[in-house]
């Protein structure tokens, strides 16, 4: 597979995403960075399994690799303690404006408040990085719990599509089965209408929404489309509708299991007119 890029660095919000770039990762051979441990609720972390896979896939972690629980990082949203954010945008601005070229993370897609607040760090720490920079840096978000076909048709022609061919889609899959076992259950459950996982009822609202291509179950994922990102200095994230991560804490705070719900304009639109004001500042 020819080789994408001559730098670049995968940011995500959790352990796992980067299998749904693996065939990028093997041709690109990125830097990781990955916010929180994933821990979630009650779970343990997921570290330990992103290690093995990027040692497997002859990468190293970043310099953030785990570094908050996703505890902490609700907490801080929660407490407008913005400067947890802040910080971090900074630290990925200087990685970023070290010759990275190519930034690929996690898209807004209102499924997982954490994975929002992932593409506002990715979109604030390249505005920074261009002001110190005299290089070209370009852009990617791909779904993370969308279909990873899932692309706007306006975008199509400039996205970066690799379909991998039957020996790296195994490997894909072997990596999956061996790493994230877990994931792979619900994942698999969900394509296929069983259980009442978030994932399930996430999919059952947005499945096939510009969907790429007409594959169905686990071959979707031989599929992989880095989009690029061209509103990055944007304050407001595209959110049509009132985001799944919402209804899901509404639901974890009717249980019992949270105090007070994460909401898209009381917690996650502050912190992006937050990153916006310091990446101004910075210049």
């Amino acid at each position: 597979m020819r080789r994408h890029t001559t730098n670049a660095i995968l940011i995500i919000a959790h352990p796992g995403h980067e299998l749904r770039v693996h065939g990028w990762l093997a041709a690109a051979q990125p830097q990781v960075c990955i916010l929180t441990d994933g821990s979630g609720r009650t779970g343990p972390s997921r570290l330990d399994a992103a290690k093995a896979y990027l040692t497997a896939m002859g990468l190293s972690p970043g310099s953030i690799f785990g570094r908050f629980t996703d505890q902490a990082v609700y907490a801080a949203l929660l407490k407008h303690d913005f400067t947890l954010f802040l910080r971090l945008t900074e630290e990925f601005a200087e990685m970023i404006s070290d010759g990275v070229e190519w930034v690929v993370g996690d898209a807004t897609e209102g499924y997982n408040s954490t994975h929002d607040v992932c593409r506002l760090l990715i979109n604030a720490a390249i505005e920074m990085a261009k002001s110190s920079s005299d290089h070209q840096i370009k852009n990617f978000d791909f779904p993370v719990v969308s279909r990873p076909d899932t692309c706007p048709p306006s975008l199509r022609a400039n996205a970066v599509w690799l379909h991998l061919d039957d020996t790296l889609f195994e490997h894909k899959l072997q990596a999956a089965r061996t790493y994230y076992p877990e994931l792979v259950a619900e994942v698999d459950a969900a394509l296929h209408g069983r259980g009442n996982s978030p994932l399930r009822s996430y999919l059952d609202i947005n499945e096939q929404i510009n969907a790429g291509t007409e594959r169905t179950g686990l071959d979707i994922f031989r599929v992989e489309c880095l989009r690029p990102v061209h509103n990055g200095a944007a304050v407001e994230q595209t959110m049509p509708k009132r985001p799944f991560y919402e209804i899901h804490s509404e639901k974890q705070v009717a249980a019992g299991y949270y105090q007070r719900v994460i909401r898209y304009h009381e917690h996650i639109r502050p912190l992006a007119h937050a990153l916006w004001k310091h990446v101004q500042r910075s210049r």
